[in-house]
């Protein structure tokens, strides 16, 4: 029944993707002849108005009709170019998550079975919804202190949005499978990883303790950082469906001209906006990789407040290090030290010929040495640099390709407040540092500090090993000598099996058993 409901909802996208003018809307130019001839007759179906509307408002409009889940993948799929092509991705990061509110009485009971208390006992005020989007919506509410009644943000996760998420995730899954085994030149993208991506970020997001947990762990990283915070929780009032937070009063970073009026700087704003997004990344490894206009705010004093953390993005501290070597390498033109970087990260195929990799690499840098520097765009150098990794192979990184598409939206509300903003220049201060603390002496002590102590650790872990590794010696010694040995359970099942498939599933069952003795083995 399942891959039944499936393919009627992969029927059911595909008559809204129709109806609304999306498919005609597509861009041909990689299409088959067959695909081509397709798409044009699926103009006679579109409906009147859609044929006269912009390509990314018939997204808009199919998405909504769709429903929530489909709203979140379109948001998730605009992070990842790499999928669906920078034209695409650029016109789903267009998708406003703006959705119905659902009714008060269910978001107050919602509320207060996931704190365990009535409203009443934990809220002084709790008001109707200013805002609505696909997973949760936000609730002005108030408690009570011993100084008043204290302003506070309450955002409750939409009723019901687990349930539907669950059912639509498999139509995601169906097509991922379809897309990997029929579309070869799409493997390398992995389809079915990025469902299941999708999947893990999508149920983060929907419990409000893990956004709790990284607004809570962004602000510690960044308590004394100057210029830029996250609101405080209140633990107290927060579970899985609700999340209480500290009320911002500032002006939202989308109003240019409110910001000017109030007489903010809005050059060191674009400034501090893009050193702190990477001193999060280099420094901390973590990163709020939903940083556009509308989750920023701008305080009296100037601090600049990020809120909605559901999206966040991790780099290992070997990532943060290739990172800065490729940023570095371009900077000084060392180009083969940039496609090295690659091969040894693994980003790139070991058949290819590091020297042909440090001509495309090439290719991209010289253009931009000939600018000025406040025309040089780190982000637009990052999306070169993946298309250029496509002719050589590179396998999709998401945690790269997140990272990618946070700093084409950074870099962007940065020159929305400052067109001339030198993006080079702005960096230099956080990305001179971090190179200058981890890819010179110290990065040296770093790594014998990191080494000394995963030695240690071995060693405290040696008797245990030496155990492991003796009983799997007199294992495989009574394999042997008397062959491998399954339990009632197990020979039952493979007879069963046996019985319902031909020679080359028997093959592949008994292939099976053999590796899960050997995994208990290694588990014993």
């Amino acid at each position: 029944m399942g891959r039944l409901y499936s393919y009627l909802q992969l029927v059911r996208v595909g008559w809204v993707f129709l109806r609304e003018g999306v498919i005609s809307a597509l861009p041909a130019e990689e299409l088959p002849p067959s695909a081509r001839m397709v798409q044009s007759l699926s103009r006679h179906f579109a409906r009147s108005k859609a044929k006269h509307a912009s390509r990314s408002d018939r997204l808009a409009r199919a998405v909504a009709r769709l429903g929530p889940s489909y709203v979140k993948l379109g948001q998730f799929l605009a992070t990842r170019p790499d999928v669906v092509g920078a034209e695409m991705a650029s016109d789903l990061s267009l998708l406003q998550d703006q959705m119905e509110t659902f009714a008060q009485d269910k978001a107050e009971a919602s509320a207060a079975m996931s704190i365990g208390r009535p409203i009443p006992e934990v809220f002084s005020r709790f008001d109707a919804p200013i805002a609505a989007a696909s997973i949760a919506q936000v609730h002005p509410a108030a408690v009570r202190t011993d100084a008043g009644d204290h302003k506070v943000a309450v955002k409750v996760v939409r009723p019901g949005i687990r349930r539907r998420f669950a059912q639509d995730l498999q139509t995601f899954y169906l097509v991922s499978h379809l897309v990997e085994r029929h579309v070869p030149q799409a493997r390398r993208l992995k389809p079915v990883e990025v469902a299941r991506i999708l999947e893990q970020t999508t149920r983060i997001e929907m419990d409000l303790r893990l956004e709790a947990a990284a607004l809570s762990e962004l602000g510690e990283n960044t308590r004394d950082d100057p210029g830029f915070r996250v609101p405080e929780v209140d633990w107290e009032r927060t579970g899985r469906d609700v999340l209480t937070m500290e009320w911002i009063d500032g002006i939202k970073m989308s109003h240019v001209d409110e910001l000017r009026r109030a007489g903010h700087d809005l050059n060191h704003l674009a400034d501090v906006l893009i050193q702190s997004f990477l001193r999060h990344t280099l420094r901390d490894g973590f990163f709020h990789a939903d940083m556009h206009q509308g989750n920023l705010f701008v305080e009296p004093d100037g601090t600049i407040v990020a809120v909605d953390l559901g999206i966040v993005g991790r780099l290992g501290k070997k990532e943060r290090r290739f990172l800065a070597e490729i940023l570095f390498g371009f900077i000084t033109r060392d180009y083969l030290r940039v496609a090295e970087v690659h091969f040894e990260a693994g980003y790139v195929p070991r058949h290819h010929d590091v020297r042909s990799f440090a001509q495309a690499i090439r290719a991209i840098g010289e253009p931009i040495h000939g600018q000025s520097a406040e025309t040089i765009s780190m982000a637009r150098l990052l999306t070169l640099l993946f298309e250029i990794t496509e002719l050589f192979e590179m396998q999709t990184r998401p945690e790269l390709v997140m990272l990618q598409k946070t700093m084409v939206v950074v870099e962007g509300v940065s020159r929305s407040l400052n067109p001339r903003f030198n993006m080079w220049k702005a960096a230099e201060p956080v990305v001179g540092e971090w190179i200058r603390q981890n890819l010179g002496p110290a990065r040296l002590l770093s790594d014998a500090r990191e080494g000394l102590g995963a030695a240690f650790r071995l060693a405290e872990q040696a008797p245990e090993l030496a155990a492991r590794a003796e009983r799997l010696s007199r294992e495989l010694d009574e394999m042997a000598e008397n062959g491998v040995r399954f339990d009632a359970e197990t020979a039952e099942a493979i007879g069963r099996s046996e019985a319902r498939h031909g020679r080359s599933g028997r093959i592949a069952l008994w292939i099976a058993a053999l590796a899960l003795v050997f995994i208990g083995w290694q588990l014993a």
